[in-house]
C-alpha cells in the first residue's frame, strides 16, 4: 500500500529520486477561442514515437527547504515517487516536481501525491494549485487534465534557442 507524506531531514535523499525515461507519442495543442481553452491530441506517427528522460536535479534539501514542501510516495521503506511544492506570492501553489518511478507508473500513487498537495496548499491558504508540462509529454499532460487541472496559459518561447527548441509549455491550474 502507497502512503504519501512529507519528507523532513531524515529522509532528505529521497528528494532525489532518479527520473526515468517516458515516452513521446503524441502532443497537446492547447486553443484559446472565445476566452475559453481547449485542447486536442495529435498522436505521432509509430516511427516518430521516441523517449525522453529529463537529467537528475540533484535537488539540495537544506537550500530549499525554507520555501519548498517535499512529498514522498513510499512503498514501504522506498520512495516510488515525489511532488515539490514551491511557495508563490500567487493564490496558487506551484507544484515545482511531479514523478513516479516507472514501476509503480499507472497505480494511482501520482493521484495519491496530486491529492496530499491540495491538503499541504488548503493548509497554507492556496486557493489552487499551478504547473506545467511540456507539449510532447502527453501522457503527463492528460494525467493534469485527468486529475482536475485545467489549462490556463501557452508559453510558447521557452525553448527558443535550446536543445528542446519547437516545443511549448503548457500551464495547468487546479482550484482547490
Amino acid at each position: 500500500m502507497i502512503e504519501v507524506r512529507e519528507i523532513g531531514a531524515a529522509r532528505k535523499a529521497d528528494i532525489n529520486l532518479p527520473n526515468e525515461p517516458f515516452a513521446l507519442f503524441g502532443r497537446m495543442v492547447p486553443s484559446y477561442i472565445e476566452e475559453q481553452w481547449g485542447y486536442r491530441t495529435i498522436f505521432f506517427d509509430e516511427k516518430d514515437v521516441s523517449e525522453m528522460c529529463f537529467p537528475d536535479e540533484n535537488y539540495d534539501y537544506e537550500a530549499m527547504k525554507e520555501n519548498h514542501v517535499f512529498l514522498g510516495a513510499y512503498d514501504g521503506d522506498t520512495c516510488v515517487g515525489l511532488a515539490i511544492l514551491r511557495d508563490k506570492w500567487l493564490k496558487y501553489m506551484y507544484l515545482y516536481d511531479l514523478k513516479v518511478s516507472g514501476a509503480c507508473r499507472g497505480q494511482g500513487v501520482g493521484h495519491a501525491l496530486i491529492e496530499k498537495a491540495k491538503e499541504v496548499a488548503r493548509a497554507r491558504g492556496y486557493i489552487g494549485l499551478y504547473t506545467q508540462g511540456q507539449d510532447n509529454n502527453l501522457r503527463a499532460c492528460e494525467f493534469y487534465i485527468r486529475t482536475g487541472f485545467h489549462i490556463g496559459g501557452l508559453d510558447t518561447n521557452i525553448y527558443k534557442g535550446t536543445s528542446q527548441e519547437g516545443k511549448a509549455d503548457i500551464v495547468f491550474y487546479m482550484d482547490i
